[in-house]
């Protein structure tokens, strides 16, 4: 099949908006961890916190995550279905309309426009885009696995599917909203009712935005990368299913020590601790593919960002269940701890294997080799020091603000003021930032790479005509 057929220009489109999307997001955060330490860096009305910290998680999230979902996804789901996609227009319609959305929904929210939901801030009107793009997206990856010319549908097809399906329930039902004007809603719920639907959406949006569609990429790229088959795909699938289901009732753990029913919390601790075992499962079946042959960490430079990213999966679903107790909950919620957290799968799952889905890619689509493993290797070892770094940082900081916040005089009065608590934390957001620096600076190297195997590609297409 031709590479016309397998329309790599969209996929190409949406893997270059989302690095530059991601662009956008790195710096923006970069900003963010200055404006901690020293709030002379903030600039009103536009480059104040408060603005800019939904502009990064919006940014990085959809921006970069979405768009290289978008992406990876087609790329995958051509060659798994042994087709091209049902509706290649509708693609590229599908890829010029993300790109304005993401923009309209940055400048939305630089203006101050925001509903106050986490992960939810984008008011009605873009709402309705977002929901536009879902659909899009949904009739070419539905459209075209029925059309499927391979009958046996891989397990990185069952978990786009998940994601396209769960996606779509969650942010229709979380953004419902009682619209008071063209730029200004209010949430359809209210009180104990929309915090629950908050985080039910909320800690999905982590499930099938930065879990779901990322193991379909480590699933396809893994063994496409190392040239071995996948230690076992039934594992896979009772991963696939166990995951799927446990993940829709954990929301409320980020709920625990509010006014929600305490049964609801413990009912979303449950199911946060089971999802241990299916998590585990992906993990070692990574580790077990890789295992017949070890040597592939030192001879294939994308093997190292697949097994450390799986290795950071393993890491996050261990630490976040725990974190889900209650005893431990009193301690690191609120604190530090929880974006030393996210900021492991964000910064060491997430954009590791994303970052080697794309060396895997682009290669392919300019019938080349990559620019330089030289490269990915020092951008490798930046982006694994740079997450190390700040995670540890910040659980550091979150441990010893909830041991502060707790600490009290033998008469029943806190031990430590505010300001106190605040002070102790500026060395270890100082030390944040330079992490965020160091991260930086390894996607510059990323961008790099790419961009010089784009001209290297280009270059020889020239040549050869």
């Amino acid at each position: 099949m031709s590479d016309y057929q397998y329309d790599n220009q969209t996929v190409k489109g949406f893997i270059l908006s989302s690095i530059f999307w991601g662009v956008v997001g790195i710096v923006v955060g970069l900003l963010l961890s200055i404006q901690m330490w020293s709030p002379s860096h903030n600039f009103p009305p536009f480059f104040t916190f408060g603005r800019l910290r939904v502009v990064h998680t919006n940014g990085l999230a959809f921006g970069l995550g979405i768009g290289a979902i978008f992406g990876i996804s087609y790329y995958i789901l051509m060659r798994l279905t042994k087709r091209p996609l049902l509706f290649p227009k509708l693609a590229r319609f599908h890829l010029h309309l993300f790109n304005v959305a993401i923009a309209l929904a940055a400048v939305s929210l630089f203006a101050g426009m925001n509903q106050s939901l986490e992960y939810a801030e984008l008011e009605w009107p873009l709402d309705i885009g977002v929901v536009i793009l879902w659909v899009i997206f949904a009739v070419n990856v539905f459209g075209t696995i029925i059309k499927r010319k391979e009958e046996q549908m891989y397990i990185s097809l069952w978990y786009i599917i998940a994601t396209v399906v769960a996606v779509a329930v969650l942010y229709i039902v979380n953004n419902l909203s009682i619209p008071a004007g063209l730029f200004k809603s209010y949430h359809l719920f209210a009180g104990v009712n929309s915090a629950n639907v908050e985080w039910w959406y909320g800690h999905n949006a982590v499930g099938f935005i930065f879990t779901t569609p990322i193991l379909a990429m480590f699933y396809y790229f893994l063994p496409k990368s190392t040239g071995m088959p996948i230690y076992s795909h039934r594992l896979s699938i009772i991963a696939f299913w166990s995951l799927t289901f446990g993940y829709l009732w954990t929301g409320a753990h980020h709920l625990v020590y509010t006014p929600l029913p305490d049964w609801i919390q413990t009912l979303a601790i449950v199911f946060t601790i089971f999802l241990i075992a299916p998590s585990w499962g992906s993990v070692v079946n990574g580790f077990y593919t890789v295992g017949a042959d070890w040597s592939k960490m030192r001879t294939n430079y994308l093997t190292k960002f697949f097994i450390w990213g799986i290795a950071f999966y393993g890491l996050q679903t261990v630490q976040g269940p725990t974190q889900a107790l209650r005893v431990v909950s009193q301690l690191i919620h609120y604190t530090d701890w929880v974006p030393g957290h996210v900021h492991m799968g964000t910064m060491g799952w997430v954009t590791m294997t994303v970052a080697a889905c794309i060396y895997y890619i682009i290669p392919k689509i300019y019938n080349t080799e990559i620019y330089s493993e030289k490269v990915a290797n020092i951008h490798f070892w930046l982006v694994l020091i740079g997450q190390l770094m700040f995670s540890i940082t910040m659980w550091i900081t979150g441990i010893q603000q909830g041991a502060m916040w707790k600490a009290v005089n033998p008469d029943g009065t806190l031990k430590y003021t505010f300001m106190e608590v605040l002070s102790k934390n500026y060395p270890y957001w100082q030390l944040r930032t330079v992490a965020g620096l160091i991260f930086t600076v390894g996607m510059l190297f990323f961008i790099y790479n790419i961009h010089m195997t784009i001209r290297k590609g280009k270059a020889l297409v020239a040549a050869k005509a």
